[in-house]
C-alpha cells in the first residue's frame, strides 16, 4: 500500500554538506520492520512520561496496546498528542525517526483483528491477542486497549553522514 505520500524537507542546519533528504519509503520501511519504540506521552500535569513497547505499522499509522490502568493510557484519556521513537544508539549509523501525532483508541473489531494478526506475524505467538469488546485480551485475563497513531510529522536523523529529514503529512491538520 502507497499510502499517505508526505512533503520531505531536508533541514540543511543540522546535515552533513551535500547530504540528501531520506527517501520516505525508506523511513517508513524501517518504522515497519522496527522491534522496539520509545512512546511519549503528557501527564495531566505536563510532565512527559516515557516507555518502551511494541508496535506495528499498519495502514500508515504506527499501532500500539497497554492496559487500561497504565500511565500511557491515563495520560492519552487526557492529552491524545504523543511521540513514538526508534533507532539505534550508535553515533556513526543509522537513522533515528521521531513520529508525532494524536493516538487515536481503535475499537473497530475489524480493525483490532487485522492488528493481532500484524502483532502476531512480527513478534511471534508471545504476542497472541484475541479480540472481543473493542480491546485485545491475553490467555492470562488481562485487557489491552489499542492506539493508532497516524504521523503529523516524522523526523529522520540519519548519522555518518548526517542528515536530518522532516516529513510533513498535509492531510494531518498540521
Amino acid at each position: 500500500m502507497a499510502g499517505r505520500e508526505p512533503v520531505t524537507e531536508l533541514d540543511a542546519r543540522y546535515s552533513s554538506k551535500g547530504a540528501s533528504p531520506t527517501p520516505w519509503p525508506t523511513a517508513r520501511e524501517r518504522l515497519e520492520t522496527a522491534e522496539l519504540y520509545w512512546l511519549t506521552t503528557v501527564r495531566p500535569d505536563g510532565r512527559p512520561h516515557v516507555t518502551p513497547l511494541l508496535a506495528v505499522w499498519l495502514d500508515d499509522g504506527l499501532h500500539f496496546c497497554t492496559g487500561p490502568a497504565e500511565r500511557k493510557a491515563k495520560n492519552l484519556r487526557t492529552n491524545t498528542h504523543c511521540v513514538l521513537t526508534t533507532g539505534c544508539n550508535a553515533l556513526r549509523e543509522g537513522l533515528d525517526l521521531v513520529a508525532e501525532g494524536n493516538a487515536v483508541n481503535v475499537t473497530d473489531h475489524a480493525a483490532l483483528i487485522r492488528l493481532a494478526e500484524a502483532y502476531e506475524a512480527k513478534y511471534g505467538t508471545e504476542w497472541h491477542f484475541d479480540v472481543r469488546d473493542g480491546a485485545f485480551h491475553t490467555e492470562d485475563g488481562g485487557t489491552a486497549l489499542v492506539y493508532r497513531v497516524a504521523p503529523a510529522t516524522v523526523f529522520g536523523f540519519a548519522k555518518g553522514k548526517y542528515g536530518q529529514t522532516r516529513w510533513r503529512f498535509p492531510d494531518s491538520g498540521r
